[in-house]
């Protein structure tokens, strides 16, 4: 047997002891060593942080937690590496050692999550961490950091190390490619679960099984590729991908909820104890946040979000890359104080075309961030001729919705509007030009500085 296979958390997912059930029925085995990881103090505050926060506004089911998803993703992990165990490539590339980080990796991927924490990094403000950069808080001198030293002999430093991507052998980009690559561990659960909890079949209809029954090393021996078996499985994810983005994450709903919140706490982080406030639930940081919530824009914003009464802004226009190009590139990877500034302009714009009185915050533009989404490329090996073909080369559906930029079909410009005002501006018709001229507006109070978006 493998050394890899006989890590006690591969050898169980053969076991029928030591488990905890997972929706939709999996077995997740849990070690002794695992369950002190998990009931530590760092790790179950996890359980009060859902995993797509404002997602359920339009979505009531979808309030899982990063505590299922880590769990998820650990026991994908455990199926990467009983699978990639009869490699013998990767066997030889990887010790029982780097593979057992690989496991503690997997489970604390997401240890560093705050709530609402993708949307915040997005606006990028000064003195916000990365997720990656605070999960060191909960790592370094902690029990979770104790538990595994203990019981792994494993550093923190070297989590965070693998976490960070910071990869520079081989083996370290193979154990990195699985964490965060084309097809990962973290991918494959949340396609999965986010689909499952929203109600939508979107995530899960394709063969998840086939695809890590594919997976195998690249011709470079440094990241995973797939044999042939596994090209309609992945097809079918990177379909499944694209549809999530655009019928759950993209919604329209769910960016209308989330451009308030970014605007809402754009208003009042400078009011916030960040350090505190993100290692609160996410009902505590909801709290918090109305509790310093002093400006009447904050307010309303918050109290549209979490009030009695939800009252989410109203979709007066959108555009996208290919209906509306020029539009799109106007206002998309722009950084946050540029939209808040575009927004202030279409405010002034909209309030002397209705004849009514438009505040900045009741018109909010949102627009594809300045990072992009990590685009899908790995190879397939073609067992008989005894050479590798990126998938993109080999599949029409991937080189539509793959090589030509993600981003770019599914993340739309759209401005949102408060209620109030969405029958008397929906009545002026096309705002393209509206929002070219506000764009115009903005570039010149910011000295038309654009902030270019990085592919990784």
């Amino acid at each position: 047997m493998s050394d890899i296979r006989s890590i006690p958390e591969v050898a169980g997912l053969d076991s029928s002891g030591g488990v905890v059930r997972l929706s939709p029925e999996l077995d997740v085995p849990l070690t002794e060593r695992v369950r002190d990881l998990i009931d530590c103090p760092e790790f179950r505050r996890l359980s009060g942080i859902p995993q797509l926060g404002l997602v359920s506004l339009v979505y009531p089911a979808a309030t899982h937690s990063r505590f299922e998803h880590s769990l998820g993703v650990y026991r994908l992990g455990l199926l990467f590496l009983r699978h990639l165990s009869h490699n013998e490539r990767f066997a030889e590339s990887i010790s029982r050692e780097q593979a057992e980080l690989f496991i503690v990796a997997a489970l604390l991927h997401d240890i560093g999550h705050w709530p609402f924490c993708h949307p915040i990094e997005d606006i990028r403000l000064d003195g916000v961490p990365r997720h990656e950069e605070f999960a060191a808080g909960f790592l370094v001198d902690s029990e979770l950091g104790s538990c595994l030293e203990k019981d792994w002999g494993i550093k923190p430093h070297a989590v965070l190390a693998l976490l960070s991507g910071a990869a520079t052998t081989p083996s370290e980009r193979i154990l990195s490619s699985m964490l965060s690559g084309p097809i990962d561990i973290d991918k494959l659960d949340y396609l999965m679960r986010d689909s499952f909890h929203a109600g939508v079949p979107y995530g899960r209809n394709y063969d998840q099984g086939r695809l890590i029954g594919s997976l195998c090393l690249n011709e470079a021996g440094d990241g995973l590729a797939i044999t042939q078996k596994g090209k309609t499985a992945a097809e079918m994810m990177v379909f499944a991908r694209y549809v999530m983005f655009s019928e759950v994450y993209w919604h329209h709903g769910v960016r209308s909820a989330t451009s308030m919140l970014q605007r809402a706490f754009y208003l009042i982080h400078r009011d916030i104890a960040r350090d505190e406030v993100f290692r609160l639930s996410q009902d505590g940081m909801i709290t918090q946040m109305r509790n310093v919530a002093r400006q009447p824009a904050a307010r309303e914003l918050l109290d549209g979000l979490f009030g009695h009464r939800r009252t989410l802004y109203k979709r007066l226009a959108q555009f996208s890359y290919y209906e509306s190009a020029e539009v799109y590139e106007q206002v998309a990877r722009r950084s946050y104080d540029w939209l808040v500034g575009c927004s202030d302009e279409l405010a002034r714009v909209l309030s002397s075309r209705t004849g009514g009185e438009i505040h900045g915050h009741e018109v909010l533009i949102d627009a594809p961030p300045v990072e992009k989404e990590v685009e899908f490329k790995i190879d397939v090996f073609d067992q008989k001729k005894d050479s590798y073909r990126p998938l993109e080369e080999v599949s029409p559906v991937v080189r539509t919705l793959a090589h030509e930029q993600f981003d770019d079909f599914v993340k739309r410009v759209r401005v949102f509007i408060h209620p109030r005002h969405s029958k008397s501006c929906a009545e002026l018709g096309d705002l393209s030009q509206l929002l070219v001229e506000a764009a115009a507006g903005a570039d010149s109070r910011s000295g038309n500085q654009v902030v270019q978006g990085n592919q990784g």
